[in-house]
């Protein structure tokens, strides 16, 4: 028989944690975190990291496990995220996945391999990032052209981590990046999920995003992002890419002033808001979708729909 758990994906500021912690209280469950960055040790705010507080007691799991000098990977996350599971059923309690990075969830649910039988190459990575500097992001991407236009397609030129990533392994595999990830398309999962996504009207999300980050402000965003600088990491170390962080530098730095920075800010993180919904939307089935914000639908809803889930 399959493990049941619970999936709460959405874009950013749409209302994750709070549902987590609400399922998690209703049906005895566990929290394990799905976002890239929330596994850093002292990146809490910019992070929107749940507070002591705000966990109102509930286990949480993946939260501070690495330091801002390590890496974390999807393969890493797969693995962490497996043995949680295990344990969390091992306790008789609910799994409950929560978190905005798409390749996260993604991959635990559906075994996606991401070209993952192919071991990194750190000469091959260091030869590309330098063709980077040098040449430029698009000129990368070209090469990704040429190799896997279909990778290329979907990848972004700025994202130069997984251009590389995808070169990596059409250059060093018996088969191209877009075809390894091809390989979860029947999406056969060994695990029994219910998948909750969040939203709301796209102009009432970017309004809470807004306000997000003057409260993160508030709260002490700028005392964490020069911790984060002061720690004196390499320029392309993972913690230091995450949005809420990397756009405040400039004016930690003295380059800019305070409002430009955090208008910035804002816009990054608006997209990135768009593109998780449209990961979601694109790669996931079987999604159950629930306004809470503008309560369309009610938390009673929610729960009623899970715990009917349950008794399947």
């Amino acid at each position: 028989m399959k493990t049941k758990l619970i999936c709460v994906g959405g874009p950013t500021a749409v209302g994750k944690t709070a549902l987590s912690i609400e399922l998690a209280k209703h049906f005895h469950g566990q929290v394990i975190n799905g976002d890239a960055m929330q596994v850093y040790q002292g990146l809490d705010i910019g992070t929107a990291k749940a507070t002591l507080d705000e966990r109102q007691g509930i286990p949480h799991h993946l939260l501070d496990i690495r330091s801002v000098d390590q890496p974390y990977t999807v393969a890493d996350f797969k693995r962490d995220a497996e043995s949680e599971v295990e344990a969390i059923e091992a306790d008789q309690d609910l799994p409950i996945l929560v978190g905005g990075t798409g390749l996260y969830l993604e991959s635990f649910l559906f075994d996606l391999s991401l070209g993952g039988q192919v071991e990194p190459r750190p000469d091959f990575r260091r030869q590309m990032e330098a063709f980077a500097d040098n040449h430029g992001n698009q000129a990368l991407h070209q090469k990704l052209v040429d190799l896997d236009p279909q990778a290329a397609e979907k990848i972004h030129p700025n994202n130069v981590k997984r251009v590389i990533r995808a070169l990596e392994v059409g250059t060093f595999s018996d088969q191209l990046f877009s075809q390894a990830k091809e390989t979860h398309d029947d999406h056969y999962s060994p695990y029994d999920y219910y998948f909750i996504g969040l939203h709301c009207d796209r102009q009432r999300l970017y309004e809470r995003i807004n306000h997000r980050v003057d409260l993160m402000v508030d709260q002490g965003l700028l005392q964490e992002a020069q911790w984060l600088l002061d720690q004196d990491l390499d320029p392309k170390s993972q913690s230091l890419q995450s949005i809420g962080y990397k756009e405040v530098f400039p004016y930690l730095r003295g380059e800019e002033d305070l409002e430009t920075s955090l208008n910035r800010l804002k816009r990054n993180s608006r997209r990135y808001a768009k593109r998780q919904l449209t990961w979601l939307k694109n790669r996931m089935d079987q999604v159950h979708w629930y306004n809470l914000v503008e309560k369309e639908d009610s938390l009673a809803t929610v729960i009623s729909d899970v715990a009917a889930f349950l008794e399947e």
